[in-house]
């Protein structure tokens, strides 16, 4: 089976044809779009009309799913499946949070660049997002993602570069990134169950044999270096790689079902009018493996 795309970002984002993921795919069609996201680790797929149900029990089918940071937490939920993450301004009663609501404090770190969950020893594979409700326009913008092909920012650093960096390990917390932006009101147990793990700076895609920068906003410091070293270095990493011409901008619409790949890439939501209600739907792969575990 094939899928039909339209490029959106020269081999880097796509957008496929008409399909209804609501309904189940066979093997053959869950086959196609894996080889889609080989060559375009973002992909669009539109007009989509997907319950939680459907978009776990799709998701699933590339792989075992991540019970995020905020669905293990104890206490209600706004959305009654784990699995589901619930990327929105919403409250469990579908109210608006306030500004200062703390689980909307947290979640403002998902405007850093970042690769998800990349704080945890295994880090997660596929991100796929639904957008069931959007705001209006405002002047802070429309809350669209941002993603950056992190393979194409590797492929352009100097040769000397990509071999002094090749083997190095990253150091991620999620507690350093959220620190980027003054948040630090986590409840008591949770930077025991989230320690900080250890990652490839570099990671290699199966394949192609391509090689792609592993980045993120978790990426505190390099192993073996002084703090302040490999902040820099990590600095710099992330500014060339966030040129505008490795990025690609998705503009949502609602029913936009968007695929990604966190090994090859990094990305950013944008602001958005914060009275008016935006919901988003996601659902992550887990990898089955540390990145130490691929080949280097």
């Amino acid at each position: 089976m094939r899928i039909e795309i339209q490029e959106l970002h020269p081999g880097f984002a796509a957008e496929a044809g008409s399909i209804d993921l609501s309904r189940p795919q066979p093997a053959e069609a869950i086959g196609a779009i894996r080889a889609v996201l080989d060559n375009y680790p973002v992909l669009v797929f539109r007009e989509q009309c997907l319950s939680d149900e459907r978009l776990r029990d799709f998701a699933a089918r590339f792989g075992p799913l991540e019970i995020g940071r905020a669905a293990a937490r104890p206490g209600r939920r706004r959305l009654a499946i784990p699995q589901i993450g619930d990327i929105s301004n919403l409250d469990e009663d579908g109210g608006v949070r306030g500004l200062n609501d703390r689980r909307r404090l947290d979640s403002l770190g998902n405007r850093l660049w970042h690769t998800d969950a990349s704080y945890m020893p295994v880090p997660v594979v596929l991100g796929l997002l639904h957008a069931v409700a959007l705001p209006p326009p405002s002047p802070w913008g429309n809350g669209e993602t941002e993603f950056a092909d992190m393979r194409s920012a590797y492929d352009s650093l100097s040769a000397e570069t990509r071999q002094a960096i090749d083997g190095l390990t990253a150091v991620h917390d999620v507690f350093w990134s959220r620190a980027q932006i003054g948040f630090s009101e986590f409840p008591a147990d949770e930077r025991e169950r989230y320690p900080a793990s250890r990652q490839r700076l570099v990671r290699r895609q199966a394949g192609s044999e391509r090689r792609s920068l592993y980045l993120s906003a978790h990426a505190s410091h390099i192993d073996g270096w002084p703090v302040a070293d490999g902040r820099l270095l990590l600095f710099d990493l992330n500014a060339h790689a966030t040129q505008v011409g490795f990025v690609y901008r998705h503009s949502w619409r609602v029913g936009d079902l968007v695929i990604w790949d966190n090994r090859w890439t990094m990305h950013r939501g944008r602001p958005h009018q914060e009275d008016q209600p935006r919901d988003l739907r996601r659902a992550t792969t887990l990898d089955t493996g540390s990145s130490f575990e691929e080949a280097a």
